[in-house]
């Protein structure tokens, strides 16, 4: 008898301090959240942008047009992009604008961030802009894009051509396509109109209410939402460099491009950004 009660004594004992030990030393989760506030932009200045932030795209591509037929210059001209009662204004607008020897009868803008990182959660809340041949998108874009006239490239780092250096489309909105979002994944293995990593969906009133548009990139998987709920996740089987080219430093694109089927009764409309986020 006592030596079962000896028995059962040892085993209490080591039981408890197996559970002191797990409470003590708590397993990791799988996959750390994104807490910590690492860059943003809550657009609570007035009139120009924060120069410390963002840099305006305008030099044309050769040829003199941007790529995939867009026939609107983008300018840094407050008329095109402002701050104003804590929203970013980046607006379209059509008139008439000659710039590096070309006239175009739209004007736009093309936000580059001074800010690059790998891996994180980047959260944005938005209005998209109305209008029949508008295209808005918040996007990013390797820090090692070979892109004469983006920011980084002029900052010496543009080494590799697109689609290889990656792209990363948290969010495009076609207005011919009116509500409906889409996010994609552009690189070696599928780009341009044969891109094939992609996926949205429709959600009621894009141009007249703000959504929240996420994207969490890990060492795994690029995850995109809106308004908490998944769209998308692009999780390669394989990754290469031409799948994977996700493990570098990344930065934003904010524009709006004009496209040929333009609405001729058109006349201007704005991208409205709340705030940017990024966590890690």
């Amino acid at each position: 008898m006592s030596l079962l009660i000896l028995f059962s004594l040892l085993a209490y004992q080591g039981n408890t301090l197996a559970q002191n030990s797990s409470k003590n030393n708590p397993k990791p989760p799988a996959e750390a959240p994104f807490t910590t506030l690492v860059w943003s932009d809550e657009f609570e200045g007035h009139g120009a942008l924060d120069a410390k932030k963002w840099f305006h795209q305008t030099q044309l591509p050769p040829g003199g047009s941007w790529f995939g037929g867009i026939i609107n210059h983008y300018t840094d001209r407050k008329e095109n992009t402002y701050q104003k009662n804590g929203l970013l204004h980046l607006v379209a607008k059509k008139e008439v604008f000659k710039d590096q020897g070309e006239v175009k009868n739209y004007t736009s803008a093309r936000l580059n961030s001074k800010f690059t990182f790998t891996y994180g959660r980047v959260e944005i809340k938005a209005k998209m802009p109305k209008g029949v041949g508008t295209w808005p998108a918040i996007w990013m874009l390797n820090k090692n894009i070979d892109e004469d006239g983006a920011y980084w490239d002029n900052e010496g780092f543009g080494k590799v051509k697109w689609p290889y250096c990656g792209e990363i489309d948290i969010l495009e909105h076609w207005g011919k396509n009116q509500d409906y979002v889409s996010s994609a994944l552009h690189n070696g293995s599928g780009y341009g109109g044969e891109v094939e990593n992609l996926g949205g969906r429709s959600v009621a009133g894009v141009s007249h209410q703000f959504h929240v548009y996420v994207m969490e990139w890990t060492q795994d998987k690029l995850e995109f939402s809106i308004d908490g709920v998944v769209h998308y996740v692009y999780e390669p089987p394989k990754k290469d460099s031409n799948t994977w080219p996700y493990d570098s430093e990344y930065y934003l694109i904010l524009n709006i491009a004009i496209e040929p089927d333009i609405d001729p009764e058109f006349t201007e409309s704005a991208l409205e950004v709340d705030y940017i986020r990024i966590y890690q």
